[in-house]
């Protein structure tokens, strides 16, 4: 009798152990289902057991409240999970839509190390409202706008992802060069049409010279040698190459016309000449639309396998991306920062005069060299990492392929934008701009017409960029200004 109750008192006691480990299990996040008396588990709480742990914490089951705590990870799940939120699938829109939106905030935050910059924001708005000195309100909207510009980079990537590769690319096409879309439209709107042109040219040598170079250089210094030890070449798609440089050397032509012409009414001394050429760019840039949408076409459609060969195969090694975005968070993501880079460029943008006043730097300097830094920071060094990884073809898209877009769809796109709103923006560049594009085409097309590359050619593409930047730094700070002041407006 005496065996049997310590018998019992064992039994229970095991339970008891059982049932408080359980406990202390579910206390932890780490259960499954309760202990029946026969110390076996049943199906009681099955339907605890599927639901996300990320709910647990902000739900409140009330059978619980008084036995069960927070899971010790709610707060590090909560504040530094780049890819969920608890809550966010609440049944309680109260919880679930404040839990979206964090995650929403939080995902985006995370989406790159350049937003740690995204500190700038504030102080550059808040510069800008308090007319603070010209120097600190551009310096401030100009480091505020880089991060935004990853953002930016970001949600279009999100949206492009669920849309398929013909409406990915128009997404990326369309938004890949925003940031130097809006900043160049509030320019245009400021009469500032000196710094469009030269964002615009300053984009494009940008992409050619400094990125592609810094592509080839790093690239090539990475994988130098092969596996038995020779020196090796990286190795790109050429008829990608070929059909991208036709297209750059056409962009080129079309600003070499404009200045010819007026070269040659100048010498006449032709009064009508302002409508001449503001004639003939506003045509030159309906061409140049209509040939952007025909490329567009070409690529993405019926000859969509030129372009595709050694990119499809360096893609195939990759994990294929997951967005981490819906559809309409990607969008309220674009149109939030969109709207916050237009009130950063119109700061920076009014700061330009008063700073140029100084003498210390010049308008062509400004949108030629430090604007397009700003909205290709993020896309430079996408295009650098990819470059490492041996992954070219994807490097040449980011770098020739916005060129491409700048010449042949952003610009035209501003000179009509200017017809329609009254400025009279032209594809006349000053003739220094201009000879300095044809050369860079000229190079570019020389250096990747065989469809290889190496270190030695990205340091000649790096070299040609820089002798260019320190040419617009030496110039006096009016003189360029006045060769261009010679239209109206400019």
């Amino acid at each position: 009798m005496n065996g049997s109750s310590n018998g019992d008192r064992l039994t229970q006691s095991a339970v008891n152990i059982k049932t408080r480990d359980h406990i202390r299990r579910v206390e932890t996040g780490k259960f499954s289902n309760p202990p029946n008396g026969n110390g076996s588990t049943s199906g009681h709480y099955s339907s605890l057991d599927e639901m996300d742990g990320e709910r647990r914490p902000l739900l409140g089951h009330h059978n619980l409240a008084s036995t069960l705590h927070a899971e010790p990870g709610f707060w590090r799940h909560l504040l530094v999970n780049p890819q969920s939120s608890p809550g966010v699938d609440s049944p309680n829109p109260f919880v679930k839509w404040p839990a979206r939106a964090w995650n929403v905030t939080k995902v985006t935050l995370f989406s790159s190390w350049i937003n740690l910059l995204l500190v700038f924001v504030p102080l550059g708005i808040v510069a800008g409202r308090q007319e603070w000195s010209a120097p600190w309100v551009f310096s401030l909207n100009f480091f505020a706008i880089i991060p935004l510009a990853a953002v930016l980079s970001f949600a279009t990537e999100e949206i492009a992802s669920r849309l398929g590769e013909t409406l990915g690319g128009l997404v990326n096409a369309t938004f890949g060069n925003a940031v130097e879309l809006i900043v160049s439209i509030v320019a245009l709107r400021a009469g500032e049409i000196e710094v469009v042109q030269a964002s615009m040219l300053g984009s494009i040598l940008s992409n050619l010279l400094l990125v592609l170079g810094m592509c080839f250089l790093l690239g090539g210094i990475y994988n130098m040698r092969s596996a038995d030890g020779h020196g090796m070449e990286q190795s790109f798609s050429q008829g990608t190459a070929q059909t991208t440089c036709s297209l750059m050397a056409l962009a080129s032509a079309s600003m070499i016309l404009p200045a010819a012409l007026y070269g040659v009414l100048n010498q006449a001394d032709e009064d009508h000449k302002t409508e001449s050429i503001l004639v003939l760019s506003r045509g030159t840039s309906i061409v140049l639309l209509l040939l952007y949408v025909l490329y567009l076409f070409f690529a993405l459609r019926t000859h969509k396998k030129l372009f595709e060969p050694e990119a499809q195969s360096a893609a195939s090694t990759e994990e294929e991306h997951e967005p981490l975005l819906g559809p309409w968070s990607a969008g309220l993501v674009l149109v939030v920062t969109t709207i916050i880079i237009s009130v950063c460029a119109d700061y920076m943008v009014d700061s330009i005069d008063a700073l140029v006043a100084t003498g210390k730097i010049s308008k062509t300097f400004i949108g030629l060299i430090l604007i397009p830094i700003v909205g290709n920071a993020a896309e430079h060094v996408t295009a650098c990492v990819v470059a490492v990884k041996d992954k070219m073809d994807l490097a040449m898209g980011v770098a020739i392929g916005s060129s491409i877009q700048i010449a042949l769809l952003v610009t035209p796109a501003l000179v009509m934008l200017g017809w329609a709103i009254g400025q009279p923006m032209t594809l006349h560049f000053e003739t220094f701009e201009t000879v300095a594009f044809a050369l860079s085409v000229l190079v570019v097309t020389y250096t990747v017409q065989d469809g290889k590359s190496n270190y030695l050619e990205g340091a000649m593409l790096l070299g040609l960029y820089f002798i260019i930047a320190l040419a617009f730094w030496a110039s006096p700070t009016d003189a360029l200004g006045k060769a261009l002041g010679m239209l109206p407006g400019q």
